[in-house]
């Protein structure tokens, strides 16, 4: 097997950016169909495993880290504020995700 290690930038970069796109249309779909925005997230948890990529912060907190469901506040998810910490609580596995803030 040849390894190839100029294209490896290059995969990531196309890779982060259909992360993007992915995360984008979940969003845009959520309100017509949430199963299909949910698939868009898996697809993009896929593309970041392949190719090694990091989910951007901003992007991580969009999805449930144990169901894997795309997040909308007050629709599937409730967001409260304790002691320096978000805490986002999933409606639909009833899980909870603490994240810190300053």
């Amino acid at each position: 097997m040849k390894k190839v290690y100029g294209k490896r930038k290059e995969h990531q970069k196309i890779a982060r950016e259909r992360v993007e796109v992915l995360f984008r249309q979940a969003k845009e779909m959520f309100r017509e169909d949430s199963s299909l925005s949910d698939r868009y997230v898996q697809l993009a948890r896929k593309i970041t495993m392949k190719y090694k990529v990091k989910i951007p912060s901003s992007l991580k907190r969009k999805f449930c880290k144990h169901c894997h469901k795309f997040l909308v506040p007050s629709v599937n998810c409730r967001i409260r504020v304790q002691r320096g910490k978000a805490v986002y609580y999933c409606l639909s596995c009833k899980r909870f995700m603490r994240i810190p803030y300053k």
